[in-house]
């Protein structure tokens, strides 16, 4: 299978670092969502990051314009998917909205195309189960952000094709990342490991071991992480950080279960960088 156009459905952070990623492998790309105001903003975003890779010096202005060129946006699903023939789904993880949105992209698509989920935590054997091809279905598990992350999680589902998982590889090299094959197991390996640590920070600060800032720099420095967990909550956001928890609380057990403080900031609001405040403040 030759992929040359990939559609990236959700425009948010994920969506639209994805479609910029996507557009530098040299795809032609559509990013959809179903606000135009979402999709003015994720322009406007990538249209930074191309301006930032210039000035870096990581890309020549002549080699941004050409990438830039690449990227189409749309509110419009069936239309943009009817020419796609690799998808990769980047909206909110709730399952009954990825569910609508693979409803419809299995009707919309052609029935050769791939549709790839990027999911942090959820099943892409119950996520194909909502399409007529869950041969073809798969979760790409991208990270934070996505134009300077290398690592891609990929997982197959029950049904999964290993020709799937061949062609979803090259997807990922050709956007310049490494790939792990996960074998379907709640919150993979990376998602497992880093909601642990997250929720045990916050059960620190509860309990008043230490600061944020103490808190953070001890693991960045005693435990050579580049990035201490409040720090990284606030970037990928506090309420991602509890659905993933109550995803993994619910599957997988006790040791999951979310920390009260946490819970406490995403009720109050405090979601991170995304809302201006979270852990830390970045107004």
């Amino acid at each position: 299978m030759n992929v040359n156009h990939i559609l990236v459905v959700g425009s948010g952070v994920m969506g639209r670092g994805i479609a910029y990623s996507a557009a530098l492998g040299g795809y032609q790309v559509t990013l959809c969502d179903i606000s135009q105001s979402a999709i003015e903003k994720a322009k406007s975003e990538i249209g930074h990051l191309f301006l930032k890779a210039v000035d870096s010096e990581r890309l020549t202005s002549e080699k941004a314009e050409h990438f830039s060129s690449k990227l189409n946006y749309s509110t419009e699903l069936e239309k943009s998917a009817s020419s796609a023939n690799f998808v990769i789904e980047a909206v909110p993880e709730v399952m009954s909205i990825k569910k609508d949105i693979f409803e419809k992209l299995d009707q919309y698509t052609s029935t050769e195309t791939i549709l790839a989920t990027n999911t942090s935590t959820m099943s892409p054997t119950e996520i194909g189960s909502y399409t007529n091809r869950a041969d073809k279905t798969i979760a790409m598990h991208f990270f934070n952000p996505v134009h300077k992350m290398k690592l891609v999680e990929i997982i197959k589902g029950l049904e999964t094709s290993e020709e799937t998982l061949r062609v979803t590889q090259e997807v990922a090299h050709a956007m310049g990342k490494e790939t792990v094959g996960v074998n379907e197991f709640p919150g993979f390996v990376t998602s497992r490991i880093s909601s642990l640590v997250g929720n045990e920070a916050f059960n620190m600060l509860m309990e008043g071991v230490g600061s944020p800032e103490e808190i953070d720099k001890a693991i960045e420095l005693g435990l050579n992480y580049p990035m201490g967990p409040f720090k990284l909550g606030d970037l990928v956001g506090l309420d991602t950080r509890l659905k993933n928890l109550e995803y993994l609380h619910k599957t997988l057990g006790e040791k999951y279960r979310p920390s009260p403080l946490l819970v406490k900031y995403v009720k109050a609001g405090r979601l991170g960088r995304k809302s201006g405040k979270g852990v830390y403040n970045y107004t």
